[in-house]
């Protein structure tokens, strides 16, 4: 028989454990070994989730994620221009790494209250999070840098670009209207089929790529 967690137990016991472990991930780089035992985390969400705290855990990590997607956008406000890219991509990619880990932890959570009291998905909401908080606030600036950097070859690698471009379509597809040819480059069919009267231009763009690759260095 499983012990009564109290409130109180749970505020001074089990989230302090949950919190610590989810600060672990959100920080941790790719790669990095993390002293958390999953089994202990786990194991302390399904008893939580069975002692029916699941709306307060819930709220806790909302709040708990929310705060550190605000840290994230202070810190990517304050870098300079010729940084902003890649911290940007080091930030997206920090976060979808670690929710690979988060979203597994409390999968008794998701099951048992969030799809069916809420009607909704943890990792969906957790992402949807980093859109909100983070995504948003510098799309206006990234876009213009990803286009410059995009008309200067080798400014910045073609994966670091690849990850942006992927992750912006990911978190909002619409987001394409902004820059068409771009997310072409990197998202199969997301512009309307060729028309053959505009054969030339993309020939044209072609010819124009082949230059610039020459003129640095790359032999045809």
């Amino acid at each position: 028989v499983m012990n009564v967690i109290t409130i109180e137990d749970y505020k001074s016991t089990y989230w302090p454990k949950l919190d610590s472990a989810i600060d672990q991930l959100l920080t941790q780089s790719p790669g990095d070994y993390i002293p958390i035992s999953y089994e202990q985390i786990y194991s302390c969400v399904y008893k939580c989730v069975c002692q029916q705290h699941s709306e307060q855990m819930y709220s806790d990590l909302i709040k708990k994620i929310t705060n550190h997607l605000e840290r994230v956008s202070k810190e990517l406000q304050a870098s300079p221009p010729e940084l902003y890219i890649e911290r940007f991509n080091i930030a997206l990619g920090q976060y979808m790494g670690a929710l690979q880990s988060i979203v597994p932890l409390f999968i008794y959570m998701n099951k048992f209250y969030i799809e069916t009291k809420l009607n909704r998905d943890l990792k969906d909401d957790l992402i949807k999070l980093f859109t909100e908080h983070v995504a948003e606030k510098h799309i206006y600036n990234l876009m213009p840098l990803l286009l410059e950097a995009q008309s200067t070859p080798f400014q910045i690698t073609p994966s670091t670009m690849a990850n942006i471009v992927k992750g912006l379509y990911t978190l909002r597809p619409e987001w394409v209207q902004m820059a068409p040819a771009l997310f072409s480059k990197f998202i199969p069919n997301v512009l309307p089929p060729a028309v053959e009267s505009e054969l030339q231009e993309y020939a044209a763009q072609d010819q124009k790529l082949q230059r610039e690759l020459i003129q640095n260095g790359f032999t045809r």
